[in-house]
């Protein structure tokens, strides 16, 4: 009985792997930091993301700004692309990883070697 139960927890353990991996980015999410929703799609097999919600009145013209545009897929749940900073206009280097079902980090960097990120939550 004891074998059985061990054979029970680890086909479980890897469905719920297997279910981790298969998750994908598209769908809405938001940066905690500034409360900002972009919706990241399917756009011809590579990722892309836009606007669709600020919480900050002042930003209101940055609703339908597309900030990635083709991001390729570059691992496991990890996409490279340009990322555009709405609020400065500046292009970085930009870093998409999914890190579960509900958490996306999003991070930008200079050269390669100075990034910063934030981890967004999935609406």
């Amino acid at each position: 009985m004891k074998a059985k139960s061990l054979v029970t927890i680890a086909l479980t353990s890897f469905t719920l792997a297997g279910a981790a991996l298969a998750a994908e980015p598209y769908g809405t999410w938001t940066r905690p930091s500034t409360g900002t929703q972009v919706s990241f799609y399917n756009c011809g097999g590579k990722l892309c993301g836009k606007i669709v919600s600020v919480k900050d009145e002042a930003r209101k013209k940055e609703v339908g700004t597309v900030i990635m545009k083709g991001a390729a897929k570059s691992g496991d749940n990890v996409w490279k692309g340009d990322l555009l900073d709405a609020e400065s206009g500046k292009i970085y280097s930009g870093v998409v990883t999914l890190e579960s079902a509900n958490a996306l980090n999003l991070k930008g960097c200079v050269a390669a070697v100075f990034c910063r990120g934030e981890t967004w939550v999935k609406n």
